[in-house]
């Protein structure tokens, strides 16, 4: 009898790691600096991946969140939640097992989630394809 829990689990993380190419392509597609997708599910309940990015300016930081969102909705993946978009600092947006943060440099710089998070395995792009 296959193991039905290790298929849904495999599953759950094909939708993540696609949730994580469209969030990533948007991103991209706005400029979004320095976009970095870390692998975190062997380390935390709290996603499966994280995606950091940062913009110029806060209103390129919003403009990243509302790509990530148009991106997600339009293909079927609704984001739970979005904090931080008023003060376009750090932007913090809940995609379910993902989670998109996007930073004003400075804030990124300061808040350094990528050495926190060193554990995670950072992706390439061409593994989101």
């Amino acid at each position: 009898m296959p193991n039905s829990n290790q298929d849904a689990i495999r599953a759950d993380l094909e939708i993540s790691k696609k949730i994580c190419r469209l969030a990533y392509n948007a991103l991209d597609d706005k400029q979004g600096m320095d976009i970095k997708v870390l692998d975190i599910h062997d380390i935390s309940v709290l996603a499966d991946y994280f995606i950091i990015a940062h913009g110029n300016n806060s209103n390129h930081v919003q403009a990243l969140i509302d790509a990530v969102d148009d991106e997600l909705s339009k293909n079927g993946y609704p984001v739970k939640s979005v904090e931080g978009y008023q003060s376009g600092t750090w932007v913090l947006m809940d995609c379910e097992r993902v989670i998109v943060h996007v930073f004003h440099k400075d804030a990124r710089l300061f808040y350094d989630l990528e050495r926190i998070w060193s554990d995670g395995r950072v992706m390439s792009a061409e593994e989101l394809n």
